[in-house]
């Protein structure tokens, strides 16, 4: 029957079956039963949905299991359920229309991936080298179920690339749910990951869902991960683990299924040796490394982000800012950016607020701003390990400089820098503190 209507079909006696024919059969819908040997649709469409499936599916059952259907259509994504017995036109405009849902899914992931290759992905912007090489890890996991550890500076767009990572994958439909570790206190970390049962400590008055509930069937960003307690990190080792997650005061386990995503801007070896890092969890969650270049690092994509934060904050702030003057463009390229993306699109939005329309003038920039071009100019004077110092540059870029051109020398080795340097680590990170330098701990 569905052949005649066009649709090339495969048919199987089982759940079991239908998985083996799936191994080479590109399927776009899935019709299944409920009730089946061996495999039951159930663990079917879960199966299919661990293997990153795409495939739309359409839930038969007989009379009696309508809730199940209903609850394995809200639980496991299904389309839609049709009650037995079938009738053949309502089957074949479902049909029709699961097929069209896939093909859109389909065109959806292809202009996302079109996209990415024109140096946009997601809400990432920059066609460096540097950027298509953290596009083409992003597309290369996003389909899988690995964990993936981020680390840059602040500022660079971590919880960006966790985003698309989620947008990319199987579970994009899912929540994707961020919680940033610094940000909370101790006491009410495990609650606010594993959620609590009401009475469970003073203060929980009703039961609360933690974060791996809330992101069931979803993606789950932890980001400033080191900056979670040791021993809340063990908690968090055996929920990743297990895939069981226990509210505080709950006598069960809940099974989740959600994909763990971290990020820090801590050197993730040096995090380990200051004990902010377990060993056994850095091991668990950095199946895959994504680190994000800092802006000074991609400067070529100056003109490309400023277009895109210009769009966005025009909106925002209802301006009409059409973009920056030549001499502010160069003052832009001559500048550090310590504070990365994030002082950059800091920097345009009060410009824009003040500017209201037409391009940004200099005049227009913070008081001060651009302090630090002696400093670029002494890197730029940097050659075969040597530190070129301009007569009139102050004591405190010329040892900044100093400091920096060591930290490259070595590739971001700080250990190693100290000792060149002659200095303690502590000095050292003390040092890179002071600068206001979001690469300190990174």
């Amino acid at each position: 029957m569905i052949s005649a209507w066009g649709f090339a079909a495969e048919t199987a006696c089982d759940g079991q079956e239908a998985i083996d024919k799936l191994q080479s059969f590109d399927a776009h819908v899935v019709i299944t039963d409920l009730m089946m040997p061996r495999v039951d649709g159930f663990e079917l469409l879960r199966r299919l949905g661990q293997r990153g499936s795409r495939a739309t599916s359409i839930v038969l059952t007989a009379f009696g299991s309508i809730e199940t259907a209903i609850s394995t259509i809200h639980e496991l994504g299904a389309f839609w359920f049709l009650e037995k017995p079938i009738k053949a036109d309502v089957m074949r405009v479902l049909l029709e229309r699961a097929a069209n849902q896939s093909r859109l899914a389909e065109q959806a992931e292809r202009l996302r991936r079109q996209l990415s290759y024109q140096g946009v992905l997601g809400d990432l912007v920059g066609s460096s080298t540097r950027m298509q090489e953290v596009y083409s890890l992003i597309r290369q996991v996003a389909p899988s179920r690995a964990s993936v550890f981020i680390t840059g500076e602040s500022g660079t767009g971590k919880e960006l690339v966790a985003r698309a990572v989620h947008q990319l994958s199987n579970r994009s439909a899912g929540p994707f749910v961020a919680i940033n570790c610094a940000a909370l206190p101790e006491t009410l970390m495990e609650s606010e990951l594993f959620g609590h049962e009401k009475g469970a400590f003073t203060g929980a008055l009703e039961r609360r869902a933690g974060c791996f509930e809330l992101a069931q069937r979803g993606t789950l960003f932890l980001d400033e991960i080191c900056e979670m307690p040791v021993a809340t990190q063990a908690k968090l080792l055996r929920v990743l683990e297990d895939s069981r997650v226990r509210r505080l005061g709950g006598k069960s386990e809940i099974q989740v299924d959600v994909r763990v995503l971290a990020a820090t801007n801590r050197e993730l070896l040096q995090a380990m040796e200051d004990l902010k890092l377990r060993e056994d969890l850095y091991y668990r969650l950095n199946v895959v490394h994504l680190k994000l270049p800092p802006l000074r690092d991609r400067l070529e994509d100056l003109p490309q982000l400023i277009e895109a934060l210009l769009a966005d904050l025009n909106e925002k702030n209802g301006g009409r800012v059409t973009g920056v003057e030549r001499d502010v463009l160069e003052r832009f390229l001559r500048y550090a950016w310590p504070g990365n993306v994030r002082e950059l699109r800091n920097v345009l939005e009060r410009a824009v607020v003040l500017a209201g329309e037409g391009a940004i003038p200099a005049s227009l920039l913070p008081p001060g701003f651009g302090q630090c071009e002696s400093l670029q100019k002494i890197l730029a004077g940097s050659e075969n390990g040597a530190v070129t110092v301009p007569v009139g540059t102050k004591v405190g870029d010329a040892e900044r400089a100093l400091i920096l051109s060591t930290l490259e020398h070595t590739n971001n080795n700080k250990t190693r820098a100290a000792e060149i340097l002659g200095i303690s680590l502590k000095t050292l990170f003390n040092k890179l503190k002071e600068y206001g330098s979001p690469g300190k701990d990174a």
